[in-house]
């Protein structure tokens, strides 16, 4: 496993995280004994990054890090958690007052059921897990995360980018407030590249790169007739027509990489953590064996810069997904 610089807060973490949405549920079915063999599997392949949040099993996702955790005693694991804002509309409106959906008391509330369902004294970082540019005049939330980090209930600030507008976080990356990131970068989305990358390296950001199989579609596993239930995610992101015209568009990377890398999956990995700003990619595991694919990867030889040029050219401005409508 190879080691980066992880922004100003100088860590070194494992350029492979562990993705923790699917052992929350939300993907289907989800053995909890299976996530712990996931989990202990990638610690033990050198894995010391883990990603999880509050939402992912209204803290099952947590819970199951946390025992790990306690098992893997007296090993430097970090975990970032993140927070959703109270009820409202995903991603939060123009409109919304940061006020009403972070407020103090409540960020102060969830700091702490963080903390419990971890087992941890203090939380190595806490994202806030969705933004909207109207708050950034007034990132009131911020304050309150500083103050917290000033209190030692937290090492270290992040936001995950709202999915239509991830370059909102850029002013607060250049203002001082951040020091972490977490965005959507892959081969289809690429938008990042051309200032969100560069900026946060110029600024000290450690970069979480999420979302780095395309919700699994970039795997290479998917067909037009793949069927998810109505318990998975992927269910309502590939409504309508989705699946079928993003099969079409991976065979089409999948010529691309030819016998250059071992499957499509490995590229569309290295990809990811071609750029210098990326710290850590997060892709999920829910067993051993996705944990040995994915931390393998690790191990090999980088992307090729001709590899990389051809798949630049896969870039797919298609609008946003995540409102699970056709």
């Amino acid at each position: 496993m190879k080691y980066r610089s992880f922004g100003r807060l100088n860590w070194q973490v494992s350029e492979i995280g562990f993705g923790a949405w699917a052992i929350g549920g939300s993907w289907g079915t989800q053995d909890d004994a299976e996530s712990l063999r996931a989990l202990h599997r990638a610690l033990d392949l050198g894995c010391n990054f883990i990603d999880t949040a509050q939402g992912y099993g209204d803290g099952r996702s947590e819970r199951l890090i946390g025992q790990a955790l306690k098992e893997r005693k007296g090993e430097r694991v970090y975990v970032a958690t993140k927070v959703p804002p109270r009820p409202g509309a995903w991603p939060p409106t123009p409109y919304d007052k940061i006020e009403e959906r972070f407020p103090e008391a409540y960020l102060r509330e969830r700091v702490e059921g963080s903390l419990k369902n971890l087992g941890v004294e203090a939380l190595d970082i806490l994202q806030l897990h969705t933004w909207t540019r109207a708050w950034n005049r007034n990132p009131a939330a911020l304050e309150t995360l500083r103050a917290l980090q000033k209190e030692g209930k937290l090492l270290g600030i992040g936001i995950s980018t709202p999915e239509p507008d991830q370059n909102s976080l850029i002013d607060l990356m250049r203002g001082g407030w951040l020091d972490t990131v977490q965005v959507i970068y892959n081969v289809f989305v690429q938008d990042p590249a051309a200032e969100f990358l560069p900026v946060a390296r110029e600024n000290g950001v450690g970069v979480i790169v999420r979302v780095v199989f395309d919700e699994g579609s970039l795997t290479g596993k998917f067909e037009e007739k793949t069927v998810f239930g109505e318990g998975d995610f992927r269910h309502s992101y590939f409504a309508g027509d989705r699946l079928a015209r993003t099969v079409r568009r991976v065979e089409k990377i999948r010529a691309e990489v030819g016998t250059e890398e071992p499957d499509v999956a490995t590229a569309a990995l290295k990809f990811a953590l071609k750029p210098e700003a990326v710290s850590t990619v997060i892709p999920g595991m829910r067993n051993p064996r996705q944990a040995e694919m994915n931390c393998g990867v690790s191990d090999q030889p980088p992307l090729s810069d001709a590899l990389e040029r051809k798949l630049r050219t896969h870039a797919w401005s298609r609008g946003n997904w995540y409102g699970g409508k056709a």
